[in-house]
């Protein structure tokens, strides 16, 4: 007989298959930058000083926040006239409210559920490539992401720590037991077969807006290990970090040279009081961010722009330079 942990892993590469095909039919939606705050000309200055800061430090610690993954279609927050906020008066699930409520658990599930072919097939933009591109060359100590879109890993980037954790698996409250998100993906469709609803919208963590009707009778499974709760293995608002994954991070910023901040305004403690620690231990900040952000008297160099843009330049006045080098040897 194949065991539960047997079946998650078959079920991941058939299920990756059929999010695929199904991507075909919810892709009605611009590859632009319609989540993306109007930003002015960057400045050709502040490029080289950002330039002057990624040449100068060899153990970067890089934050990312909302703001990089914008580029790929990804809704923040916050950002003025285009984030969550600003578009409608939807809040996002607290972390009390979905362990405390079943009804609030089902229709999260239902929105996630519908939202997750479309969420789960988004893709690195340019601004995670070059991350990529910076960390084989072996200038980058840690990734820190408060993003739990998996971007930094699709395009490639193996020192990733999730600072929030990641939509891409499932936890259970009661035994902490771990899934696929692709394998409880397959699962409610079996639970819900009569469930045939489209959206051609998506929220910043995934799920979608749908009426009570929508949600009223959908099927949301428990833990097959144990018949507990089951919750994406993200941080709620209202929920803590784990003391582990804050003590990675910090014994990162320690053994890093530098901070680069991208594309967060640090509105959450759990990202600014990453910034304050390198400020506290006398390491250099830079911020890439469109608007202000909780950091920016700290920072030595801050440009606002889109992450890709300002990113793709910056690395490309690198390489120019280094071919310079190369042709004077």
């Amino acid at each position: 007989m194949i065991s539960f942990a047997e079946v998650n892993v078959i079920c991941v590469n058939s299920c990756k298959i059929i999010n695929s095909i199904r991507t075909v039919l919810y892709r009605t939606y611009s590859s632009g930058f319609n989540f993306v705050p109007k930003s002015a000309p960057v400045k050709e200055s502040d490029l080289l000083k950002l330039k002057a800061f990624i040449e100068n430090f060899d153990r970067l610690c890089v934050v990312t926040g909302a703001g990089i993954s914008t580029e790929s279609g990804i809704p923040d927050y916050r950002s003025e006239g285009v984030g969550l906020y600003a578009r409608s008066d939807r809040r996002p699930v607290l972390y009390k409210e979905f362990c405390n409520s079943e009804a609030v658990r089902r229709r999260y599930w239902a929105r996630n559920y519908v939202g997750w072919p479309r969420f789960s097939s988004v893709r690195p933009n340019t601004a995670h490539k070059i991350l990529r591109l910076i960390e084989d060359e072996n200038k980058v100590r840690c990734i820190v992401t408060q993003n739990v879109d998996d971007l930094h890993a699709k395009a490639g980037s193996r020192r990733v720590i999730e600072l929030h954790g990641t939509a891409f698996k499932v936890m259970c409250l009661d035994c902490d037991e771990r899934i696929c998100r692709y394998y409880l993906q397959e699962v409610l469709d079996r639970l819900n077969p009569d469930m045939n609803v489209t959206t051609s919208m998506i929220r910043p963590d995934g799920d979608v807006d749908l009426s009570q009707e929508q949600v009223e009778g959908f099927k949301v499974p428990t833990c097959e290990n144990c018949g507990g709760v089951l919750k994406p293995d993200i941080i709620f608002f209202g929920d803590n970090v784990p003391r582990q994954t804050v003590e990675t991070v910090k014994y990162n910023v320690d053994r890093s040279d530098s901070l680069l901040i991208i594309g967060s305004t640090l509105t959450t403690y759990s990202g600014y009081r990453i910034a304050l620690q390198a400020n506290s231990a006398g390491k250099p900040i830079g911020i890439i961010n469109i608007g202000k952000t909780r950091a920016d008297d700290l920072a030595v160099v801050k440009v606002e722009g889109r992450c890709g843009d300002v990113l793709a330049k910056v690395y490309a006045l690198i390489r120019r330079d280094e071919e310079k080098q190369k042709r004077l040897k």
